[in-house]
């Protein structure tokens, strides 16, 4: 028995290795081909790794196209939006889940039939609505949504608050704390681990988006860095070792925020995904 167990962990152990290497191959081809040149990158039979560091390909991009812009705009889309996603929808699962109001399990029917509307649908809606608001070319589309609560993260925070102990709750009323009072002083300190999860889910979700950007904003100077990324191929098609480059720096901020926070970001999904009832 214990022969078969053994086995059976090493094949795992084997899958899993398998596994992880597929999916780290795409980004260990992508980091050496950005420091290599155009000819090493295709060369026959596979070079795996350059012969000398083209560390000047990553200077190159940026005096070719304003990409340290670009990644500044991204910043600035970025930051507000994890702001208001987390604002709104730590709001609105609080009220969910800790408050009792008439017709509140309709409303939270209503959010969740909300979220099985495909997004494309909306796409010509709310373009025309922010046409007749000029705000075409502005920030304000692809910031001012996250204010309005993600019914997403609001069934995850929801699901979260629900397993923590009504008897806080009443123990504050007893002295003298409000609902807001509650929120901020008992609820927030105890959810960290979720919040942080909406925060990388978030950021991961606008840092990367194409679409967005790509609709609302014609100025090249307001690009994002994933819609600017775009722009380079468009420009530079062929030249695969400044589009490694340009496509590696796009992908770090990601992996140094994953690699910092993947502990508290693991907790936060096993806390978050119901696993409490």
């Amino acid at each position: 028995m214990k022969k078969k167990q053994k086995i059976a962990a090493v094949l795992d152990f084997l899958f899993m290795l398998l596994l992880g290497l597929i999916m780290v191959f795409p980004l260990f081809w992508m980091a050496r081909s950005s420091l290599m040149t155009q000819s090493e990158i295709f060369r026959k039979p596979m070079q795996w790794l350059p012969k000398i560091a083209q560390w000047k390909n990553y200077a190159d991009i940026m005096t070719m196209r304003p990409f340290a812009r670009w990644m500044c705009n991204s910043a600035f889309i970025v930051f507000f939006n994890v702001i208001g996603t987390m604002l709104t929808s730590s709001m609105a699962a609080f009220a969910f889940a800790r408050i009792n109001f008439r017709g509140k399990n309709v409303v939270f029917a209503m959010v969740m039939a909300a979220m099985m509307i495909p997004s494309a649908t909306l796409l010509i809606p709310q373009f025309m609505i922010w046409k007749a608001l000029k705000g075409i070319d502005t920030y304000a589309p692809l910031i001012l949504g996250a204010f309005g609560a993600s019914g997403f993260y609001t069934f995850m925070l929801r699901q979260f608050y629900k397993g923590i102990p009504m008897d806080m709750d009443e123990a504050a009323r007893i002295d003298g704390a409000s609902p807001l009072d509650i929120y901020l002083k008992i609820i927030i300190p105890l959810s960290k681990a979720p919040l942080v999860t909406v925060a990388i889910f978030t950021f991961t979700s606008f840092w990367n988006d194409f679409m967005g950007p790509l609709i609302y904003l014609s100025s090249e100077e307001k690009y994002t860095a994933a819609l600017g990324l775009r722009s380079f191929i468009g420009m530079y098609t062929g030249q695969w070792h400044y589009l490694m480059a340009a496509s590696t720096v796009l992908v770090i901020p990601v992996i140094i925020l994953f690699a910092f926070c993947q502990k508290i970001f693991i907790n936060g999904i096993n806390l978050s995904g119901g696993l409490k009832g």
